[in-house]
């Protein structure tokens, strides 16, 4: 990891219609670090998610990717920003009318004037490092629930970004399959230099992956504690968090 600043996240309020979700929030994350968005159900991981990456419009503050706004650029500044990372979804959410390699070669068709030969070669390579080689040609309902996420990550990484967004990785995965996706997440880190944001509740994934995370609070709308997430689980000073982050409650100061 460096000290520069990729992700920076400034005063942050956001919700939907006259509902507040989360309150005045700030952060940032490094180049090169594995960033953790957690805490329980509705607690407003995946909306902060959709604020961060352009998706939704805050009620206040501002989100700066690469030192560029998001909240503040003209439309066309926020789509060449929007290129120059990728964002993998719950499911994948790939097209289910087309097959996995046509998928990956949507983002270079619309962004690059690479020739279809070129194309091509980018998809393969894409495949190999997802560990789906000779699985172009399949369509997304012939994959298992781990392949489609190594897939839409696929696509995600089609234009070579050096920041990666994922909503809920290893949700919906067996034990097996979401221990094979932490490490390929670690492994875009290690050696490609990737940065990478992850909103998830699952704690194992968490405690492999994680250099840092945030733990949302639903009741106070806003950050709980900020760190190393075992570090947080077996020192912090907020009782909440130490529970939340161990699974179990634990025996009060008197």
């Amino acid at each position: 990891m460096s000290n520069e600043c990729v992700v920076d996240v400034k005063n942050l309020t956001v919700g939907y219609g006259d509902i507040v979700v989360l309150q005045n929030i700030s952060f940032s994350v490094s180049s090169g670090e594995i960033f953790v968005i957690l805490g329980g159900s509705g607690c407003g991981k995946s909306t902060l998610l959709k604020h961060m990456i352009g998706l939704y419009t805050p009620f206040r503050g501002d989100v700066l990717i690469f030192g560029e706004s998001m909240v503040n650029s003209s439309e066309d500044e926020k789509r060449k920003l929007m290129r120059r990372f990728g964002v993998t979804y719950q499911g994948g959410a790939l097209f289910g009318s087309l097959t996995v390699a046509e998928n990956i070669a949507l983002p270079l068709e619309e962004y690059t004037t690479k020739t279809p030969a070129e194309i091509n070669e980018v998809v393969q390579q894409k495949l190999a490092v997802v560990n789906l080689d000779g699985f172009g040609n399949y369509m997304p309902s012939e994959l298992s629930g781990g392949m489609r996420k190594r897939a839409g990550l696929a696509r995600a990484m089609a234009l070579d970004p050096t920041l990666l967004f994922f909503d809920e990785p290893s949700a919906g995965l067996d034990p097996i399959t979401s221990a094979e996706l932490d490490r390929l997440i670690l492994r875009l880190r290690e050696e490609l230099g990737t940065t990478i944001v992850i909103v998830s509740h699952e704690l194992d994934s968490i405690f492999t992956v994680a250099d840092r995370a945030i733990l949302l609070d639903k009741d106070t709308k806003g950050i709980a504690a900020t760190g190393k997430p075992k570090e947080l689980r077996d020192s912090s000073p907020n009782l909440w968090v130490r529970e939340f982050l161990s699974r179990s409650k634990l025996k009060r100061d008197m």
